[in-house]
């Protein structure tokens, strides 16, 4: 007769099969047991412990996104449950492999109104691939084995186990589970053959094609197979937030961001050319702007490994469904060798308007102010370009991404699709235990490391070694960038008087200090970097600096704010 295990045992067992070596979380009522059993796997499991559940799912993403392995996320029922939900929502929209295990009152409490229940599985069912409750520990082993295989495979995403008490302390026998198939579940589709020859086919006769590179090639790896295929074919290629290291920044066919935000070449010779090939992105209406006047002109390529993206928000006249890694390389044997000279020429003139008008005027400010893109340019050159970049969400999180630069894959960690303020601090946290041999510097505004501040008790706890970059504008700085240009400067709500940031950081004995002079920048930054351990640095900016260019909400992509139209 084989052994005799408690659910939470078993957990710990599965937890290790699947090859886990670091969770995050914050314990509880309803999940002690797990917690008891984690004790005494504490040389295999390293639990950081959070100061907020939020903080807890926003770490397990770091992670995921700068290792791309499966975070892990380990909290109790009721709150601590309902606290994971915007970082559950949030690996959803960017396609995060993230396991969320929450405690749950036991089965017989269910429904009871108990304390500290909530219908987890209800609430996350709209936001998770897989939500599963986990009522009978003999259920353990094959719900995580499934939990580990639906986040990670095809397309990832979280997914949420919502241990059931009695199943944590109940005793079953326990055999590892090992899952690669789950019957109705497709995570890769087939690739038609003819897609790939009517892509290649196209992309050999047009004579302006443009690839949109997304996320998905950083999560399908497929970073080398991208390069190949567009230094074959000579075509430009502009970059989605979340895709931006997936191409290296200078790449002389890479010609930027897509976007809200993005530069002006690609954005305006989308509505110029002739063939759009969209690789691993969404579609999504910060890169779209008006649905209506979108690349009418184009014909549109769409690589994806999810078929419910493919027309959803763009009409794809050929679509190669599957895995970019395999898809890429089908249609790059079949392409003839291609410069494109005149059309690579065509963004010169974008790309000279741009430096002129924003870019020189961002990096070398004719005031005495700081301006937040300086500060950017600044931090990434002193790394060589080398270093992670995680963000919060805001002005910060734009002009970071704009003004950083990307030498290595999978190197910017931001909220694309649900925009979390919040976000940055924890998710630096997670990826300094995915990267651990990378620098991290987290780039944050006034108001997003505000919402998630207490997180600079785990960096005390557990020693991290995390460079924070505040850049203090003592604004909620892009709504007061869409109240100045929309709202007729009612800044309503937007003014922050904020505490002393440096003095907050020494209270949890992290060194930092504050520059608001030019001449004070660098030597800053280097005793930022030369620190051992966390860091942080207060850039005191300019009170309304202004991300350009911009395309206003709702309107075409070739339509940018310039800074200049007053």
């Amino acid at each position: 007769m084989k052994e005799l295990i408690s659910g939470s045992e078993a957990l710990m067992r599965s937890l290790e099969y699947q090859g886990v070596k670091t969770i995050f979380g914050y314990p509880g009522g309803s999940i002690m047991p797990v917690f008891d059993a984690l004790y005494d796997h504490r040389e295999t499991l390293n639990h950081i412990l959070v100061r907020h559940e939020q903080g807890a799912a926003h770490a397990a993403q770091g992670f995921a996104r700068s290792s791309g392995e499966v975070g892990v996320c380990l909290v109790t029922s009721g709150p601590g449950a309902t606290n994971t939900i915007t970082g559950i929502a949030d690996a959803m929209i960017d396609s995060t492999p993230v396991v969320v295990i929450a405690g749950q009152v036991g089965t017989a409490f269910l429904g009871t109104d108990a304390f500290q229940e909530v219908d987890l599985v209800g609430i996350t069912q709209p936001i998770t691939k897989w939500s599963y409750q986990i009522r009978r520990a003999e259920d353990v082993p094959w719900a995580v084995a499934r939990a580990f295989y639906i986040a990670k495979s095809g397309r990832p995403g979280p997914v949420v186990l919502d241990f059931a008490k009695n199943a944590q302390v109940e005793k079953a026998e326990y055999t590892s589970a090992k899952l690669d198939y789950i019957r109705s579940y497709v995570p890769v589709p087939d690739t038609d053959p003819e897609s790939v020859k009517m892509a290649a086919d196209l992309i050999n006769k047009a004579e302006r094609p443009l690839v949109l590179v997304g996320q998905g090639v950083e999560l399908g790896n497929a970073q080398q197979e991208l390069r190949t295929f567009i230094e074959k074919a000579g075509i430009p290629a502009g970059c989605t937030l979340l895709g931006l290291s997936a191409l290296p920044t200078e790449h002389p066919l890479n010609k930027g961001m897509l976007g809200m935000h993005g530069n002006l070449g690609p954005n305006i010779n989308t509505n110029k050319c002739d063939v759009l090939i969209a690789v691993g992105m969404r579609f999504d209406d910060r890169v779209t702007g008006n649905l209506a006047t979108y690349a009418k002109q184009a014909k549109v390529i769409h690589f994806d490994i999810d078929p419910a993206e493919v027309n959803k928000n763009v009409y794809a006249d050929v679509a190669v469904l599957g895995d970019c890694k395999e898809t890429l390389v089908a249609v790059t044997e079949l392409l003839q060798p291609n410069t494109h000279t005149e059309w690579l020429e065509s963004f010169t003139d974008y790309e000279r308007v741009e430096e002129e008008k924003v870019i020189r005027p961002e990096l070398h400010p004719m005031n005495d102010t700081l301006s937040m893109g300086e500060v950017v340019r600044a931090v990434s050159e002193a790394t060589n370009n080398e270093a992670i970049l995680v963000t919060d969400v805001g002005q910060n999180q734009m002009m970071s991404a704009r003004y950083f630069k990307y030498t290595k894959e999978r190197s910017i960690i931001t909220s694309g699709g649900l925009g979390t303020m919040g976000f940055g601090l924890p998710a630096a946290i997670g990826a300094t235990f995915g990267r651990p041999d990378r620098t991290v510097c987290v780039f944050m505004g006034d108001g997003g490391l505000q919402m998630n501040i207490q997180e600079l008790g785990t960096i005390m706890q557990e020693k991290l070694n995390v460079k924070i970059i505040i850049l203090n504008n003592n604004f909620l700085g892009m709504v007061r960038q869409w109240q100045e240009l929309f709202f007729h400067e009612r800044y309503s709500n937007t003014i922050m008087e904020n505490p002393d940031f440096v003095a907050i950081a020494k209270a949890y004995g992290i060194a930092g200090r504050a520059v608001e002079k030019r001449e004070e920048l660098d030597d800053a930054i280097a005793e930022m970097l030369n620190h051992d351990g966390a860091y942080v640095l207060v850039a005191n900016v300019e009170t309304c600096g202004m991300v350009y260019p911009m395309v206003p909400a709702g309107g075409s992509v070739t339509n940018m704010i310039m800074g200049d139209e007053k």
